[in-house]
């Protein structure tokens, strides 16, 4: 059978684009988590920089996500994913390269370039596919990638745990699962060419162009639509800080092994897996209003008291507190885009919904270095976080979005 023959049917493609997701955001989690921050400090990071390293693989998302998936609304979305995992596979072979914290900069500078296509495009493909469950199977793609997630900690963390922290041998096993990713979008995107609902008929480039930026402004216009993208950008804001500096407050101040605080950012990242499907089924149901506003609150106060305790058992209840709190928000901001928007404009709502969180995953671990070069320290860190997810749970609140809305469980 040649490639040109594989057709899958809309289950499998989906179990299929899953699995691609899952080992694409494996190769992408593990370069940065547990490693990064031991990585960059080993390499003489300046303290009020380290910011810089953790958002530098989130600044192409500002840059792409949008233009990316704007594109693939008028171009098609196989090209588009296509390339974002070639990054994912030769990315990882930079990091073996690094001898100064400006050159790991750069690298992950790259590396974001996958991440920042490969989301909001596989997102708008699946909302196409399946417009009557788009909560369901955004939330259980997500989840999926979330495993990918999950194991990075742990895989991670062991590898540096057995190795002693042997940084290259760690980014060989992130390039394994990167060619991995590569070799499963070259096989299934090249599956059932014909029957491709976006057209792919050749568009001269001031019509695309005029097309794209027409889309944006009707994006940008729709206040619900921006409001419901800085909802989004604020939990990203704080994740990025969680992600990054969890991971340091736990070596420097509670003084937890690397296998110790793999079982926390591991355990968190399994809280999220296991339920952004359920919530995004019932939020199909029951609406998105609720989840989001009760998300942002529970997040809210279980990471004030992060500072107040230095104790393995608490800090693991804390970290899967708040990612129950952070699936709740994320399973239903997606989905509630996509009813603000008009369907020919699927993948710009995306794009536009990944590049403001991006630039909150971008400023949050900055502003946040900058918080704990100060006599605020840890304390000021979380607290800053705490003030943000409070603040957006009232806007939203406010804005009355998400009382009308509501989508039928098929």
């Amino acid at each position: 059978m040649t490639l040109k023959r594989i057709h899958l049917n809309g289950r499998v493609y989906f179990i299929v684009l899953c699995i691609m997701g899952t080992m694409a955001i494996l190769s992408s989690t593990m370069s940065k988590n547990p490693v990064l921050n031991p990585f960059a400090v080993s390499l003489g990071t300046p303290t009020d920089l380290l910011g810089i390293i953790a958002a530098a693989s989130t600044i192409p998302g500002i840059l792409i996500s949008l233009p990316a998936a704007s594109l693939s609304d008028v171009f098609g979305r196989k090209k588009i994913l296509l390339f974002a995992t070639f990054i994912f596979a030769s990315a990882p072979f930079l990091y073996l390269g690094v001898t100064q914290w400006w050159q790991l900069a750069l690298v992950r500078f790259y590396h974001g370039f996958a991440t920042a296509m490969f989301i909001p495009v596989a997102e708008a493909t699946i909302v196409e596919r399946f417009p009557d469950k788009k909560g369901e199977r955004i939330s259980a793609f997500n989840s999926a990638t979330y495993i990918g997630r999950g194991i990075a900690p742990f895989l991670g963390g062991s590898i540096l745990f057995i190795t002693s922290y042997s940084f290259h041998t760690l980014y060989i096993a992130v390039a394994t699962a990167g060619i991995t990713t590569f070799i499963i979008a070259t096989l299934l995107l090249a599956e059932n060419k014909t029957n491709n609902n976006i057209n792919t008929q050749p568009v001269k480039a001031k019509i695309a162009t005029r097309k794209i930026l027409q889309g944006w402004l009707k994006i940008a216009y729709n206040k619900s639509a921006v409001i419901v993208s800085f909802i989004q950008a604020c939990q990203y804001y704080v994740y990025g800080v969680v992600e990054f500096y969890l991971v340091q407050y736990m070596i420097e101040i509670a003084n937890i092994n690397a296998i110790a605080v793999s079982i926390i950012i591991g355990t968190q990242i399994i809280s999220l897996i296991t339920l952004r499907p359920i919530l995004g089924r019932l939020s199909d149901k029951y609406g998105r209003r609720l989840p989001i506003i009760l998300g942002c609150t529970i997040s809210a106060i279980l990471l004030f008291l992060i500072p107040f305790t230095t104790q393995f058992p608490i800090l693991l209840a804390l970290s899967i507190g708040y990612g129950i709190g952070f699936a709740l928000v994320i399973s239903s901001t997606t989905p509630l885009m996509c009813e603000l928007t008009p369907t020919n404009l699927i993948g710009t709502s995306m794009g536009f919904l990944s590049t403001t969180m991006d630039i909150g995953q971008t400023l949050g671990p900055i502003i946040s270095g900058i918080i704990l070069s100060t006599v605020l320290a840890y304390t000021g860190l979380f607290t800053s976080l705490t003030i943000l997810l409070i603040a957006s749970a009232i806007i939203f609140t406010l804005s009355g979005i998400g009382k009308q809305h509501r989508t039928p469980l098929h």
